[in-house]
Formats: structure tokens, sequence, C-alpha cells
């Protein structure tokens, strides 16, 4: 493992992983605040220091102005073994245990670090009566009538987030009557143009 000069390492053009602007933003953070993090999980490159692991890693360090990053050098792995790593390097074998991340962790946190949540039995049971006196902030009766819209509903936790990376919608909290925290919004009024422009640039 090494420390190198960031400009000496090259971008993967053949990596199949990008990041959207919101998932980006959340990882410029991170890297900003918990930088000691580079060096437990360095960036792997190959021989001709081309990124095999960490591409979104190192756009990420370059926009948070580091000039130095650590590398990791897998000089042993055949043109084949590099392209196996990259995609391997990306796919989640694992699960989330969703029961300890809502009683153990904290929710704001867990968002920031770029997790997205899934709504818990006590967000649905809150969103099946908006007007709860126990909730902090309540969810609007009516859209502005003054508007157009087009309501866009989503059968799936995966399309879901899908579409909130696609549109950068970022999380809104309101609080139960304990005080714990809780994901205000199943739903966004976004600029129509905007969405489209995404949506165009989508495909």
């Amino acid at each position: 493992m090494q420390l190198v000069n960031i400009q000496e390492i090259k971008n993967n053009e053949n990596n199949p992983r990008i990041i959207k602007d919101y998932k980006f933003k959340q990882l410029v953070k991170s890297i900003k605040e918990f930088p000691e993090m580079l060096k437990l999980r360095p960036i792997v490159v190959n021989s001709e220091m081309i990124v095999l692991g960490g591409n979104m890693r190192l756009k990420a360090c370059k926009e948070a102005g580091l000039k130095e990053v650590w590398i990791l050098k897998a000089n042993e792995l055949t043109e084949q073994q590099q392209r196996e790593f990259i995609v391997k390097d990306n796919v989640g074998f694992g699960e989330w245990d969703w029961d300890v991340l809502a009683n153990e962790w904290n929710n704001q946190q867990l968002e920031d670090w770029g997790l997205d949540l899934i709504l818990t039995d006590d967000d649905l049971e809150e969103m099946k009566n908006p007007n709860n006196i126990d909730t902090e902030n309540i969810f609007a009766t009516e859209l502005d009538r003054k508007s157009c819209y087009v309501v866009l509903k989503f059968n799936t936790d995966i399309d879901w987030i899908y579409a909130k990376t696609l549109f950068g919608l970022e999380p809104q909290y309101a609080k139960r009557q304990n005080g714990k925290e809780w994901n205000k919004g199943i739903g966004r009024a976004i600029d129509g143009i905007e969405a489209i422009n995404k949506i165009r640039n989508e495909s």
C-alpha cells in the first residue's frame, strides 16, 4: 500500500459503476469528515495506475480537494481477473438487518453516510394517520391547485430508491412523540422541467 499523488491515478473508462449526484455529494461529504477511512479502504489500481476498485472514491477525493490518496497495487492480476475484480468489488452479497439498524443506529447518520433506509412498521403506521397529534410535522392534505401535477407511483423499495437517487431527493424528518426520528416524506413535489431533463439524460 502506498500514499501517492492523486494525479498519478487514472480513471477506468470501462468501469460499469456510476454514482448519482445526491449520492456523490454524500460521498464527498463523508470523505471530508472521515478521510482516515481511505487508508483502511485504499483505491485498488493495476500496474498502469488504472483504477480497478474505487473509481467513485477517486472522483470524490478530487472533488474534496485531496492531493494524496492511499492505493493498493494489484500487479499480479491477469486482464481477465482485473475485469472480474471490477464487477465483484461492487457486488453486495449481504443484507442489512433493518431491526438492528432501526434500534441501535441513528437514522440521520445512516442517511448521511449514504444508506437508503426502508420505512419501518412504525413509519407506515404513522403515515396511516397523517394528522396524528403525536407527530410534530403533519402531511399536507391537498396539492397546490395553481400548479399542474404528474404523480409517479412506485410499488417497490428498489424503484423508490432509484427515483430518490435520480431526482436527488434528500431525506426529510419529523419526530415521534418519543423523540425518535422517522422519514417524513414518502412523496415529493419536484420541478417538472428538471425531472424531464434528468430522465432525458438517463436515456
